[in-house]
């Protein structure tokens, strides 16, 4: 089963890393973050990969036509020229890697992936966003719903303290530090991490269509779209400080989506 990866975007908001390299390639601690989504379908058995490139989509290329080399342990022999791979951890991954244009949007970019799923089932996510989400659980949930997309709901880590006031008083009597949803224990987002089948490149018109608007829209009202409820981890990387906090916990050892 393959995954595809929407890795072709400008990530304006993270302008301090993106301006000399795609956001898919911003480090979380000494590797992309790229890589660690990749690691986390890889882990729970999934290595077939469809990379949407755009924006210095050519960086990612030469990342994984040089992954070999970064990885593994060589002896060069400069009198004639040659290489001998001494040692190596080498991930069992399949890459495909597609230039999609620097300006389609999220919904072209699946468009034109569609000759490389065929008429395949696949996973489909951003390449932005980190998780300890179960893909497994996730795939089976979708083809109970008999859907043709599941996105996984999560509540979005916290930025703000929380509190309740008592009515018509200045006492708070209830205060919770930044908790999920900043205290709105209905506010469900989409997290990315998709299921989809093929009948969804039928409700993208073209290169100018945003996947989360019409083509997600009109699903729901069809009753083609299902949540599939993720109460794990999850987080993404659209700050500098979404950054920070990723390496953060990269660096304590404890990263909640190393799932390898």
């Amino acid at each position: 089963m393959q995954t595809v990866i929407l890795a072709g975007g400008f990530g304006t908001r993270l302008s301090e890393e993106t301006g000399i390299r795609p956001k898919a390639m911003i480090e979380v601690g000494d590797m992309p973050i790229l890589w660690h989504i990749m690691k986390t379908y890889s882990a729970q058995g999934f290595n077939d990969f469809i990379i949407c490139c755009g924006y210095k989509g050519y960086m990612i290329k030469e990342y994984f036509m040089n992954y070999y080399l970064r990885k593994s342990d060589i002896s060069v022999s400069l009198k004639d020229n040659t290489l001998s791979i001494l040692n190596h951890q080498i991930e069992p991954w399949k890459v495909t890697l597609i230039e999609t244009g620097d300006n389609t949007m999220t919904g072209g970019r699946i468009k034109r992936i569609r000759e490389h799923v065929g008429n395949e089932r696949f996973f489909l996510t951003y390449g932005d966003g980190l998780s300890n989400i179960d893909l497994k659980r996730l795939l089976d949930f979708h083809v109970q719903q008999n859907v043709f997309l599941t996105l996984s709901a999560v509540q979005p880590p916290g930025r703000f303290g929380a509190f309740s006031l008592e009515k018509d008083k200045n006492l708070i009597r209830h205060f919770r530090e930044k908790p999920k949803g900043d205290g709105q224990d209905t506010a469900w987002i989409n997290g990315g991490f998709f299921v989809a089948e093929p009948a969804i490149f039928n409700y993208i018109e073209g290169d100018q269509t945003v996947w989360e608007r019409e083509p997600m829209e009109i699903m729901a009202q069809e009753g083609k779209l299902a949540a599939y409820r993720h109460s794990g981890f999850w987080h993404p990387m659209d700050t500098l400080r979404d950054k920070q906090v990723l390496d953060t916990l990269w660096n304590s050892s404890d990263a909640p989506w190393k799932l390898w």
